[in-house]
């Protein structure tokens, strides 16, 4: 679950700042949904937040009880109540039901088997409530981008810190194939603090082909898939796969 990766929530939230069109996505299809609101793998709330604002019972489950507090500390700050709570999104149980359940920002690949994936699924299934959506969105895999993962450290990003100053962030990767696995390990270092956050993330890849027949082992049933965040048919170019379920 690459739990180093993210015990340092408020570093990930300069590297990572949120907001743009998933958010804009995501809003949009709360407000259609309408009703009560889960997401899984919430991280530090850049989605979950701004949905509760409109007026939504929403709870966040994450892994990690670093990103959870720095969602709670974020939600204080905006007057906006949300229900975090700690938990594995493969098995979880919160003895109510919902009106739209998502999984956004690659977070369901953090679930590196396929039973795993299945039985998150089958989760969500159990949580869903009569004529719910589930939504979530991965990468579109590209198989020439991951052939070039091959060890070696590159400079990827850098950002700023308030308290450190400018931080690069180097990352040095691998791929698995038998696994469908991208081994990492991410660097930030500042000029005076080289190396001062060394972490391993692992994400998996979901193949186009695969997915439909993962989500239909869940008992789910795939209704729509875009490719980006505008609604665009999914393609073999789109870099997302934006899937939209409901209970099969």
């Amino acid at each position: 679950m690459s739990e180093a990766f993210y015990s340092h929530a408020r570093l990930y939230d300069l590297m990572f700042p949120g907001g743009g069109p998933a958010v804009d996505f995501y809003r949009a299809d709360a407000n259609r949904q309408g009703g009560r609101v889960l997401e899984l793998g919430c991280g530090t709330g850049h989605k979950l937040i701004p949905i509760a604002s409109d007026g939504h019972p929403c709870v966040g489950l994450d892994f990690s009880s670093d990103m959870l507090a720095e969602a709670q500390r974020k939600a204080n700050e905006r007057g906006t109540a949300v229900e975090w709570m700690q938990g594995d999104m493969r098995a979880f149980d919160l003895g109510r039901t919902f009106d739209f359940v998502f999984i956004t920002a690659n977070s369901l690949l953090h679930l590196h088997e396929a039973e795993d994936l299945v039985n998150c699924f089958r989760s969500v299934r159990r949580h869903l409530a009569p004529g719910a959506r589930f939504v979530f969105d991965v990468f579109n895999p590209s198989v020439r981008l991951l052939a070039e993962a091959d060890g070696v450290r590159r400079t990827r990003e850098s950002f700023m810190d308030p308290d450190r100053g400018d931080v690069s962030v180097d990352v040095a990767e691998i791929y698995d194939a038998p696994a469908q696995v991208t081994r990492g390990t991410w660097y930030l270092s500042t000029n005076s603090e080289p190396d001062f956050v060394v972490a391993p993330l692992e994400i998996r890849s979901i193949f186009p082909q695969e997915l439909p027949l993962l989500v239909s082992l869940g008992g789910l049933r795939l209704v729509e898939r875009f490719g980006d965040w505008s609604g665009r048919p999914f393609a073999v170019d789109t870099p997302l796969q934006l899937c939209i379920c409901e209970s099969a």
